[in-house]
């Protein structure tokens, strides 16, 4: 399996359900130790964010935060399926949900910069 690093890297997002918080306005700053993933993310609806992420082999298992332009403090958790497009840049597919309300799920994607 190919190594997967996502030190110093910087995402942003492709796609997401009507739903989600985020937008193309939103930046992702990645950070990595081991297989603990951590983000700060922030632009657009989102004040700021935080995620925190444990990498097992093509995905990352994530619990995220954020306060949105709305004043809303947000949570949810997600799985991310990693791959890498024809630039070699790493791509994610996240399956997630909102912790609070009623739960509402999404579909999300975003690519490396």
């Amino acid at each position: 399996m190919r190594k997967i690093d996502f030190n110093n890297k910087i995402f942003s997002l492709i796609d997401n359900s009507e739903n989600g918080k985020v937008s193309s306005e939103t930046v992702f700053k990645y950070s990595q130790e081991g297989n603990l993933v951590t983000a700060d993310y922030y632009g657009g609806n989102v004040i700021y964010g935080k995620i925190i992420a444990q990498l097992r082999d093509n995905q990352l298992h994530m619990l995220y935060q954020c306060l949105t332009t709305d004043n809303e403090l947000k949570a949810g958790k997600a799985i991310a399926l990693i791959r890498f497009n024809e630039n070699d840049k790493i791509v994610l597919k996240l399956n997630w949900e909102w912790l609070d309300g009623n739960q509402e799920n999404g579909v999300s994607e975003y690519v490396e910069n």
